[in-house]
């Protein structure tokens, strides 16, 4: 009997061991599995040139940062960005108006209003604007945003050089065609926009 007792002691040990160390493989192996799947799934194919590349997918809070100075940068580049040349002024002022809420419609109606793109056309002017650093406050919600700029400003005889600072928000919005960072900029305001600088052209 003390055999026999013995005997299934230690059966009992060693199937508890085998089916402790089934449960551990198990567990290890589904873990693997997910983990193996969720890296498969953060792979991108982009296709570029008719070559596949390989990018990685990552959360929307580590992009915001980038993707919010982008937005800024893009909206500013459209809406300041202009030729003589009335269809090439809408075209660039409709992109920007996506981008941004009625406070950036108040602006262009009022320079509408004030004959500032009449102006640009009849007088041959096209202006660009350099973006010189953009601030992004995502601590939080809407996320407030100062944008430093230089517009250059080419006339027929002259060149000006025109500092440009703004101010406003971002509030987060679907993704479209239209809007591919899903930023809204929301109360638009120009605090700073001054002659730095006139110099003659030379012909």
């Amino acid at each position: 009997m003390k055999n026999i007792d013995t005997a299934f002691a230690q059966v009992r040990k060693f199937t508890l061991a085998v089916v402790c160390g089934s449960i551990l493989a198990t567990c290890f192996a589904v873990y693997h599995s997910f983990r193996l799947v969720s890296e498969m799934q953060a792979r991108i194919y982009i296709l570029a040139n008719g070559k596949a590349l390989e990018a990685y997918s990552s959360d929307r809070k580590e992009n915001i940062p980038v993707e919010a100075r982008d937005h800024v940068k893009t909206f500013h580049k459209l809406f300041f960005t202009l030729d003589p040349d009335d269809k090439a002024i809408q075209a660039n002022i409709a992109k920007a108006l996506y981008l941004a809420d009625g406070s950036a419609k108040r602006a262009y109606d009022d320079l509408k209003e004030n004959g500032y793109y009449a102006g640009l056309i009849s007088g041959n002017v096209n202006q660009t604007i350099a973006i010189d650093s953009v601030m992004i406050d995502i601590n939080s919600h809407p996320y407030r945003f100062r944008c430093y700029a230089t517009q250059t400003i080419i006339r027929p005889t002259t060149v000006t050089t025109r500092s440009l600072l703004t101010e406003g928000s971002l509030r987060s919005i679907s993704r479209s065609d239209n809007n591919p960072h899903g930023f809204l900029i929301e109360r638009w305001n120009t605090l700073d926009n001054r002659d730095i600088k006139s110099t003659n052209r030379n012909h």
